[in-house]
């Protein structure tokens, strides 16, 4: 689709908005059918995302992608008639008998842009968020899987007129046209790089944006607590769709004197998740060759500046776009895979020997998405969450935060800004308008001018007592 037929486009879906904004009852009608549409193309989803990766996990896309976004849609649909509430506000005294309340109203037609590591969830999350506040939408998912960008453009564009929902597809040159398209929210999620390009896209339009972006989310373990369990759910989320997740951990920070213990624990609990790897149809591969030689690079570069890299399983077989798991220790700030978002099985060991060192090291990196941190000691998790600052943090556990309807999801800084899911994704695709309905006999009517001596010292004494 060129520059021409996209404006066509996003003009007609903004004509029939202004005709008929979607009340309720529409959204409501609207998420039932794309929880349906979902539902009823699953598999054709599943096998689109396998085909995209070269291998992925039935499991995986059903497990990260297909039940969160149905579990989305059933918490929006449930509580659409309360958010979309009319709010009333205590109002200021002077103005007297006058009432005073806020109301979120959809924006208009949005731009929603996909990323290829979790095509289907991040493609139509935010599409529920934008059909739950009341909006129109225009998608762009991924064109680096364009497997399951095919699949879902199909599915919505047979399923939605063109004026409420439509899908396109195309490169990265249809991306860079979409980006700057006149949109009421342009919403978008992937790499800290392209979001600025996204942002200085959008900035002539003065489109508002939501930069969903990724970064380096660390891990952090105190000394106290258990390198087992702390291993099982640092690789669990690590290892999911093989590393290439936003919120995976970029690199762990712990005591050297943990360095052995958390080595073989990872080992182990490697070979217990995959213990057949090369063979196995639940580890993801590597999207494709230039993101499988950028990560060779990255172990490149850091192997040339003096780290030491532990192979996780040991064979020299090699598979197309399968790279095992990896430690890497001995790692200084000056090698690539420290300064670049991972995206892949690669798991830096960042020797720091207590917590203040830690949140030291963490405040001089740029903001990151997640922030793990293993303790159980609640002095030290206060401390931790008063002088550290990330899009969001999960304490004991990595990754699972994501799934919390009621909380926000979103970076801060370098990490993005903007936010989603549930409540926090309403409100980001809405206008909160604020309303104040004043009566035919109010205070404010004396207080026009001309200022006499008595509105004079009215005047004065309105101040004084409103003064703290």
């Amino acid at each position: 689709m060129n520059k021409t037929e996209l404006r066509n486009l996003l003009d007609k879906q903004k004509s029939a908005f202004k005709k008929s904004p979607p009340d309720v009852k529409t959204r409501l009608k609207n998420l039932k059918k794309l929880s349906d549409v979902v539902e009823e193309n699953k598999e054709r989803l599943i096998d689109a995302v396998y085909k995209d990766f070269g291998l992925r996990s039935r499991e995986e896309t059903l497990f990260l992608e297909i039940f969160p976004l149905q579990d989305e849609i059933s918490h929006a649909m449930k509580n659409i008639r309360s958010w979309a509430k009319r709010r009333y506000v205590q109002g200021a005294w002077f103005l007297l008998p006058s009432s005073a309340y806020y109301q979120f109203q959809p924006l208009g037609s949005v731009g929603i842009m996909g990323a290829w590591n979790y095509q289907v969830l991040l493609s139509l999350s935010p599409l529920v968020d934008a059909i739950a506040a009341g909006n129109h939408a225009i998608i762009k998912p991924s064109e680096i899987a364009p497997e399951s960008a095919e699949v879902i453009k199909e599915i919505i564009n047979s399923n939605f007129p063109e004026e409420y929902i439509h899908c396109v597809t195309g490169d990265a040159e249809v991306a860079k046209e979409f980006s700057a398209m006149p949109f009421d929210h342009l919403f978008f999620t992937g790499s800290t790089r392209i979001g600025k390009l996204i942002m200085a896209a959008a900035a002539p339009n003065l489109t508002p944006v939501t930069l969903e972006l990724g970064g380096k989310s660390p891990a952090i373990i105190h000394e106290s607590y258990s390198s087992k369990l702390a291993a099982k759910r640092i690789m669990a989320g690590k290892l999911f769709n093989c590393g290439q997740t936003c919120v995976a951990t970029d690199y762990v920070i712990l005591p050297t004197s943990l360095n052995t213990e958390f080595e073989k624990e990872v080992k182990e609990i490697v070979k217990k998740f995959y213990p057949d790897i090369f063979n196995s149809e639940q580890y993801s591969r590597i999207i494709n060759q230039d993101h499988y030689k950028r990560l060779e690079a990255l172990l490149e570069d850091a192997k040339g500046k003096g780290a030491k890299i532990i192979e996780l399983i040991n064979s020299e077989k090699q598979v197309a776009g399968l790279m095992t798991p990896k430690l890497v220790f001995n790692v200084s700030d000056e090698m690539d895979l420290m300064q670049e978002e991972i995206f892949g099985p690669i798991l830096p060991i960042v020797n720091l020997e207590n917590l203040d060192t830690s949140i030291e090291y963490v405040n001089n990196s740029p903001k990151p998405l997640a922030l793990y941190y293993f303790d159980d000691n609640k002095k030290r998790i206060n401390k931790l969450l008063k002088y550290t600052m990330s899009g969001g943090v999960l304490i004991n556990d990595t990754v699972y935060h994501l799934a919390q309807h009621n909380l926000p999801f979103g970076g801060v800084g370098a990490s993005g800004m903007g936010h989603y899911h549930g409540f926090d994704g309403f409100k980001t695709f809405s206008k909160k308008r604020a309303v104040m309905h004043q009566k035919r006999i109010a205070a404010s009517d004396f207080l026009h001018p001309p200022f006499t001596e008595l509105k004079k010292r009215l005047i004065k004494f309105m101040g004084s007592i409103t003064k703290a």
